[in-house]
């Protein structure tokens, strides 16, 4: 009996051991790059010029077993966090899922309206938006905005509410180490007002159920050493003959996306640690608006005008302008900014029955000057994030799959 009991905690021992190390580590770079390789007329510049173009990949296959549990094997090319990207838009996910968290944590609606304050000059005030179906702010419509058109602003009020020192540390306490959310998006703000976020209010009902006063991070979230990219930089219209520092900018390195990505769509699989405390109606929340286009949505109601189907799908479709199959899903946060072209995406073929997580990153600026608006994200950026998303689809298109996956978890409604 007592043999029996040891063999069966060797037995869960070695099964926990391997499920949290297949959920976090990746085979060598020989898979993609072989898999690549079979197409160079699409690829073989590209990589045959690593350090030009700076390519970072992570895909992850999923193997359903008879329960529909899925395991996961991931292949990674390049990975490296030592090798810095600026991941632009891709660390408004991040805010996203911690603002939900901490929103559960107080007790509090997501859909309660939020009202911004302004403690400094350098600070803004918001108690309007115009683009909301009541026409009042609040953490849903902020992130509804976030996810479907990539908005700057709404991720500045979630960086507020949450603080830069809590988001931070909540995602270090998480595990997720190799991430910096150092500013705001598309401000003059320095880094020292950056530390600074501004005291929320929040109404329920018409009444004040949460007050935050204004908050000052009493770390800083910096590199120690310089991060030098480019030839050099546009700066007040006068080219700079020199590398631009980027020090003092976010980091989010491609391997904390993917896992972020994992632990958003399978919480169950994740490590405790780095699991988010959310509702389910929050899962199904950003299952929805990461996958959404904006024709279907009712609010901001410019969104179905504005915007077309690929507008930030940039993995598969590479933000194409034409109408784009309604089967095939790809839930994801992209970016693109000083020349960094990315996306982090969990695709879905309802039809076809497959699923699997892309992460990836080119560096496409061919003049290697910053600042000078003359990125090359058409020509080189979007053409080979579509195209990788094409190789892994056909790839996962015609191997076996055992198991059927029951996709049904997010096969979510849409606002219309």
């Amino acid at each position: 009996m007592v043999k029996n009991r040891i063999c069966k905690l060797l037995i869960f021992f070695f099964s926990v051991s391997f499920s949290h190390l297949s959920w976090g580590q990746f085979q060598p770079d020989s898979f993609l790059e072989k898999l690549l390789k079979k197409q160079p007329e699409k690829f073989s510049q590209l990589l045959d010029n690593p350090d030009k173009y700076q390519i970072q990949i992570l895909y992850t296959r999923i193997d359903r077993n008879k329960n529909n549990e899925p395991r996961f094997q991931s292949y990674g090319y390049h990975v490296d966090a030592s090798k810095y990207f600026y991941p632009a838009s891709t660390v408004k996910l991040a805010a996203a899922v911690v603002a939900l968290e901490k929103l559960k944590k107080l007790g509090i609606d997501k859909h309660a309206h939020m009202f911004t304050g302004a403690a400094r000059q350098s600070q803004t005030e918001v108690l309007t938006d115009t683009t909301a179906e009541d026409k009042l702010p609040s953490v849903a419509h902020y992130i509804r905005k976030i996810l479907i058109a990539s908005d700057n602003d709404a991720f500045n009020r979630l960086y507020e509410f949450i603080g830069q020192e809590e988001l931070n540390e909540t995602l270090h306490r998480k595990g997720f180490q190799n991430v910096r959310i150092a500013h705001r998006l598309e401000t003059n703000l320095n880094s020292e007002e950056n530390r600074y976020t501004n005291p929320v209010r929040f109404e329920w009902e018409g009444k004040t159920v949460y007050e935050q006063p204004e908050a000052y991070s009493s770390k800083t979230y910096f590199s120690d050493t310089p991060i030098l990219v480019g030839t050099g930089y546009m700066q007040d219209g006068t080219l700079v003959e020199k590398p631009f520092d980027f020090a003092e900018k976010n980091f989010f390195a491609l391997e904390e996306q993917h896992k972020l990505l994992k632990a958003i769509f399978f919480p169950e699989q994740a490590p405790v640690q780095q699991r988010f405390d959310l509702t389910s109606d929050d899962y199904t929340f950003l299952y929805r608006y990461m996958s959404q286009f904006p024709v279907e949505t009712s609010f901001p109601e410019n969104y179905t005008d504005d915007y077309y189907d690929g507008y930030v799908k940039y993995l598969m479709f590479g933000a194409t302008h034409t109408r784009l199959p309604r089967h095939i899903r790809l839930f994801n946060k992209s970016g693109e900014a000083y020349g960094y072209v990315l996306d982090n995406a969990y695709i879905a073929d309802f039809e076809k029955g497959i699923e699997f997580m892309l992460t990836a990153v080119i560096y496409a600026n061919e003049d290697g000057i910053i600042n000078d608006d003359k990125y090359d994200y058409e020509s080189v950026g979007l053409p080979f994030l579509a195209n990788l998303g094409k190789a892994i689809f056909d790839y996962e298109l015609n191997r076996k799959h055992t198991v059927r996956p029951d996709l049904g978890r997010f096969e979510v409604e849409y606002d219309k």
